[in-house]
């Protein structure tokens, strides 16, 4: 009897499948923003009306005014009401108790507690600057500082310059006068102009036609050249050929300073310079 061929069979085993964890997303903590520190500070204001006058009562609207909010791109009303926390119309809640405010004898001092009227007065009123002003020690002593500069390098300025000089500046100021003061009263009250004009005194010290200025004035007085009745054109004293036209609108001796450095101008300066010498 034949034997029955044995037939393998191979039992493939599924392969084992890889399975791959996802990693959870850890998120980064928020961070909160720092609160913003709030700029305005807490202090007692003073308000002065502007001008000399010091009524024993003056008051300033409390309504019915508008303040131009750039942030938001309209007009916003404004109202002093002490029961509210705002002076903004649109944000106030309840009823509105209108407030006065009132300068006496020209000043209206505010308490550090009453922020929405001092925020009202420095910030949104449209009087402010105009009818009235913060008073602002530290601001008025830095510009106080300034000027006080200012003068003592206008001072220092006016005691180096030359009676010449002082005399061309002075001549802006004192006209033809000048021509009769000694040097030591033309230094005097250039001091004087320099004490009380400072930023003056500085720019026509920068300004060379100040100088050329002085020069055709005195050109004049020695009967050198001469300026024509209606001041509109110079002439050689001598001889009355003309020299120069003054442009229409503008000052004679400020359009001969300009013409005394053109090419034809410096000849003549030079000219005349020698003439005022001998």
């Amino acid at each position: 009897m034949a034997k029955k061929k044995e037939t393998k069979v191979e039992v493939q085993t599924p392969q084992e499948e890889t399975v791959v964890m996802e990693q959870p997303v850890v998120k980064a903590p928020k961070v909160e923003a720092e609160p913003k520190k709030n700029k305005w500070e807490i202090k007692d204001r003073t308000y002065f009306l502007k001008g000399k006058s010091r009524p024993l009562s003056r008051s300033l609207k409390g309504s019915d005014i508008y303040y131009f909010d750039e942030e938001a791109g309209f007009e916003r009303e404004l109202k002093y009401c002490e029961n509210q926390r705002t002076s903004f119309v649109d944000e106030m809640k309840g009823d509105h108790r209108l407030s006065h405010i009132v300068f006496r004898n020209g000043v209206l001092h505010v308490e550090k507690n009453k922020v929405t009227l001092q925020k009202l007065l420095s910030l949104y009123h449209p009087d402010l600057n105009n009818i009235y002003y913060e008073h602002k020690p530290k601001v008025r002593a830095q510009n106080h500082l300034e000027i006080l500069e200012m003068q003592t390098d206008a001072l220092v300025s006016a005691r180096d310059v030359s009676i010449d000089v002082a005399e061309a500046i002075l001549r802006v100021e004192l006209g033809s006068r000048v021509t009769k003061m000694s040097s030591k009263e033309l230094r005097r009250d250039l001091l004087l102009f320099a004490k009380r004009n400072p930023v003056l005194l500085l720019e026509l010290l920068a300004d060379d036609n100040v100088m050329l200025r002085n020069f055709g004035v005195n050109a004049v007085e020695a009967n050198i050249i001469k300026l024509s009745d209606d001041q509109r054109y110079f002439v050689w004293g001598s001889s009355g050929k003309k020299l120069m036209t003054v442009p229409f609108d503008e000052h004679p001796y400020s359009a001969l300073a300009q013409w005394f450095k053109t090419d034809e101008g410096m000849e003549v300066y030079s000219n005349i310079d020698k003439r005022l010498k001998l």
